[in-house]
């Protein structure tokens, strides 16, 4: 960390300077935590043909879109760790509902375009819960972990 010195003959403390990262060592471990979640759980859903991804990169080899999982959610979840980590309570409740509102228009949206299909019994609210757990999950397991640290 670079320290800036002050001037010879002042009494001030020297000051730090602060370096802000949105990736660093309490938010790798919780993006793994994310990611391997998303994936078991889309591999689940996928295996249960509650839904399927018709264009997805290397189909041959994976039966989920390994394009959003590898890209899209990690950049998302860094997004939501540095959200939640500058509001209170209240407003992350908010946050988490209005994401979770938000993806299960999105995945709509996806469908119409056909990246995403849905079996028929599927109810996008179904989504929009399942957002709300799977958010607040990866916000609690930050908070305790950055408690630890």
């Amino acid at each position: 960390m670079n320290i800036v010195k002050p001037s010879k003959g002042s009494n001030l403390q020297p000051l730090q300077k602060k370096y802000f990262r949105i990736v660093n060592k309490t938010t790798i471990p919780i993006l793994l935590l994310a990611i391997l979640a998303a994936t078991y759980l889309d591999l689940f859903f996928v295996g249960k043909g509650l839904y399927s991804f018709p264009v997805r990169p290397m189909p041959e080899i994976f039966s989920i879109n390994i394009a959003f999982t590898l890209i899209a959610l990690p950049l998302f979840i860094v997004m939501f760790l540095f959200v939640c980590s500058r509001i209170n309570l209240w407003q992350k409740i908010i946050f988490i509902i209005l994401l979770s509102l938000m993806m299960s228009s999105i995945e709509k949206a996806a469908e119409s375009f056909g990246f995403f299909y849905h079996h028929e019994s599927w109810k996008h609210i179904f989504s929009f819960y399942g957002y709300i757990i799977y958010l607040s999950i990866i916000s609690i397991v930050y908070k305790l972990y950055n408690k630890r640290w």
